[in-house]
């Protein structure tokens, strides 16, 4: 009798605890969702905000122009001012990359859902292909730049001991240092994401404010954006304060904004390109402002 007692009390226990870690399972998801749909909101209108995106190039004009005086006060032995650094190795080397992943993803959720038409939808995703060819020719043209300007130089202890070397695979081959203007091709990177993500994110605002569909899913996704966005902007004040020199820096940072002005500020908003971001999308009127007509 004793034991059948014990037995009982110990099942109403364990379902009250069940219970209980339910109920405070469910307030966490309530919790979770309450602020994503919070930041999601006020991160849209703060993107989507005419007035930043007409700071936003004078924000990064100034990062790069007076962001390398903040070396005469800053710790030079902190863990940015390596180049072996977590971030650097991890995300500013593979910034495309994560560009890529990240913002194709919410392209392709945000253009899809608004229209239900792949071809819009890969029409908008192109934008991501146009980015890529450039990351890759500027490259390719820093590379050269460094080969037509550079000389091949070998260490001594005395100092550096010039070689008659035409060009840098030679020289290297001859385990000898080829020595060029290179341009900051991380500075270019770093420069063109964050302003290839602030163009492509501001359209959020439009996207809530038609009353499209924006589930918890959708909404992570912009904000894992937003996150990388801010993470594009720290590594790049990292990159000005700690490495290369200020005019590798200037210029890598001016052909990335004229890379932006190229495509899209000027290509995409013709007819015959991959289109500027939420071009075809928001044809139809605002569904508040169609209610309160029927109304």
């Amino acid at each position: 009798m004793e034991r059948g007692l014990g037995v009982g009390a110990g099942t109403g226990l364990g379902a009250r605890l069940r219970v209980v870690l339910g109920c405070l399972w469910r307030v966490l998801l309530w919790l979770a969702s309450a602020l994503l749909y919070f930041g999601s909101e006020q991160a849209a209108r703060l993107l989507g905000s005419p007035c930043l995106q007409r700071l936003y190039h004078a924000w990064l004009a100034a990062v790069v122009i007076f962001g390398p005086l903040l070396q005469f006060h800053v710790n030079p032995r902190t863990i940015f001012a390596s180049h072996g650094n977590f971030f650097n190795i991890k995300f500013v080397n593979s910034a495309w990359g994560w560009t890529c992943t990240f913002l194709g993803g919410f392209v392709l959720l945000v253009v899809f859902l608004a229209t239900r038409r792949v071809a819009v939808t890969a029409r908008h995703l192109s934008r991501l292909v146009v980015g890529a060819a450039v990351w890759r020719g500027a490259g390719r043209a820093f590379l050269l730049i460094e080969d037509l300007t550079g000389s091949c130089f070998e260490p001594l202890p005395q100092g550096l001991l010039l070689h008659e070397l035409p060009d840098r695979r030679s020289c290297l081959a001859a385990g000898h240092q080829w020595r060029g203007y290179t341009v900051s091709s991380h500075t270019f990177l770093l420069t063109f994401c964050c302003l290839l993500m602030a163009e492509e994110t501001a359209v959020f605002a439009r996207y809530l404010a038609h009353g499209l569909p924006a589930g918890a899913p959708l909404r992570l996704v912009f904000l894992l954006n937003v996150l990388l966005l801010g993470l594009w902007n720290f590594l790049l004040l990292c990159t000005v304060i700690y490495f290369h020199q200020y005019t590798h820096k200037v210029v890598g940072a001016a052909v990335g904004t004229f890379a932006w002005y190229l495509t899209y500020g000027s290509w995409y908003h013709q007819p015959w390109s991959p289109g500027s971001p939420g071009h075809g999308l928001f044809t139809h009127p605002r569904r508040s402002q169609s209610r309160l007509k029927r109304d």
